[in-house]
Formats: structure tokens, C-alpha cells, sequence
């Protein structure tokens, strides 16, 4: 396990960071102007629902810390049951670099079939560079608009949970 560089600081704890990471992801997100909402608990597969230009996008925020080979950074992008996100779930993923406060905004079909991305900010061959920063594609492009989003609404399983209250 690599030591973290002398005065670098992150939230402890997987949980925790996650949850800073999608703050810092939405107080951006709203910096340039576009709305963003935060759906109650974890039952649905995104993490935030942006709006822009009458259109709404739901977004999966990533982020790593974990350094390999100098400077690439590698990041699992498994959703529930640690599998790949189903089609239609998600439709983009929001990756912060931590180390390198980078962000990626990539469009879900830019995943292909990986489970691991990986990501050499400023290298020569860096397959996402052109998604580095790309905020506007959540400005536009192959959005929902509004009358679609309602079905999004309906990411939660009306079916009872497998818990029972007891």
C-alpha cells in the first residue's frame, strides 16, 4: 500500500468519503448552474439527478484515492452485487481523482463492458482524456427532458424489502 504524500488529508472511511465525494460533486455540478437533487436512501443505482436545459440525467458519483504505476489511478465501477451496472440504470458516471482533483464525466456508454477504469491525468495515452472535466456533456446531449424523468422517479422497488420489521 503506497503512503499517502505529507500534508494529504481525505475523509477515513469508504462510506464516508463516497458521500463528500457526491457533496463536492453536486456543489460543483450547481456552481455552473444546473439543479441538482439528491434522492432519499440508496435504493436507487444513481446517485444524483442533474437538470440543464430543460433536460434531467441521472449520475453515479466514483472516486478513488488508490495511486498505482506513479501516476494511474485505478477504480472499480461495480454496482449492486458487485456487477456492472445494468443499461438504462445510470446515465453517466462522475469520477473524482482525489490526489489529483480531476474530475471525468464520462456517459455510461463509455464503460463498454469494464469493471475497472483506469486513469493517467495529463498522460500521453489517456484513453478518458477527453472526458476530463467534461461538465457540458451533463449540459446537454442524450439527456431525458422532463416528462421522462418521472419514470426515473420509479428507481425504487415498490416490493416489500427482504428485511422484515419485526
Amino acid at each position: 500500500m503506497k503512503k499517502k504524500v505529507a500534508g494529504e488529508r481525505w475523509v477515513k472511511g469508504c462510506k464516508e468519503r463516497g458521500e463528500w465525494v457526491e457533496l463536492c460533486f453536486m456543489a460543483k455540478a450547481a456552481g455552473m448552474g444546473m439543479l441538482v437533487s439528491k434522492p432519499l436512501g440508496d435504493s436507487c443505482r444513481y446517485d444524483v439527478l442533474v437538470e440543464a436545459g430543460g433536460r434531467i440525467v441521472r449520475v453515479q458519483v466514483k472516486s478513488t484515492i488508490y495511486r498505482r504505476r506513479g501516476n494511474e489511478y485505478s477504480l472499480n465501477v461495480m454496482g449492486p452485487g458487485r456487477k456492472q451496472y445494468k443499461e438504462g440504470s445510470v446515465d453517466f458516471f462522475a469520477v473524482y481523482l482525489i490526489p489529483a482533483d480531476a474530475w471525468y464525466i464520462l456517459p455510461y456508454s463509455a464503460l463498454g463492458k469494464k469493471l475497472t477504469l483506469h486513469f493517467v491525468p495529463g498522460g500521453r495515452r489517456q484513453k478518458y482524456a477527453k472526458y476530463r472535466e467534461a461538465w457540458h456533456l451533463l449540459q446537454g446531449g442524450s439527456m431525458r427532458s422532463q416528462e421522462e424523468a418521472v419514470e426515473i422517479f420509479a428507481c425504487v422497488d415498490m416490493e416489500p424489502s427482504p428485511r422484515t420489521i419485526s
